[in-house]
């Protein structure tokens, strides 16, 4: 159960420095608002996997409503609603603007997760080291 949770740690780790980057470096119409927002939603489900280690199938679905209610805020304008619309860190790190585009890259990444979590339950990948 350690080896697998740090497994999840390791692959969070990297993927938020692939977000960060990203964020930091891309400015693209493509990698920058597409697969970064589906890439948020894997380090999400990396961060919840060190947490809830075992097989819950429903991580992804939970992932989804988070990151929509997240939008929804965007939608009405929390950033300013804050005061951090200013703070440049904050305002990429709860995004600033709403977009539908956002919420179906959002939903195409946990499908994603839900054929891994699939993909696990049935044994098809497997996840645990043998110490």
């Amino acid at each position: 159960m350690k080896k697998q949770r740090i497994k999840y740690l390791i692959a969070f780790t990297i993927l938020l420095c692939i977000e960060i980057l990203i964020a930091i470096c891309v400015h693209d119409t493509f990698i920058r608002p597409y697969v970064g927002d589906l890439l948020v939603v894997v380090v999400l489900y990396c961060i919840v996997r060190v947490i809830i280690p075992d097989k819950y199938r429903l991580i992804p679905f939970w992932i989804f409503v988070f990151a929509a209610f997240i939008e929804c805020l965007q939608y009405m304008k929390w950033v300013e609603r804050f005061g951090i619309e200013n703070n440049a860190f904050l305002r990429i790190l709860m995004g600033a603007t709403f977009d539908w585009k956002d919420i179906v890259c959002y939903g195409i990444g946990c499908i994603l997760l839900g054929i891994y979590e699939w993909l696990i339950q049935k044994g098809i990948v497997r996840l645990r080291v043998k110490d």
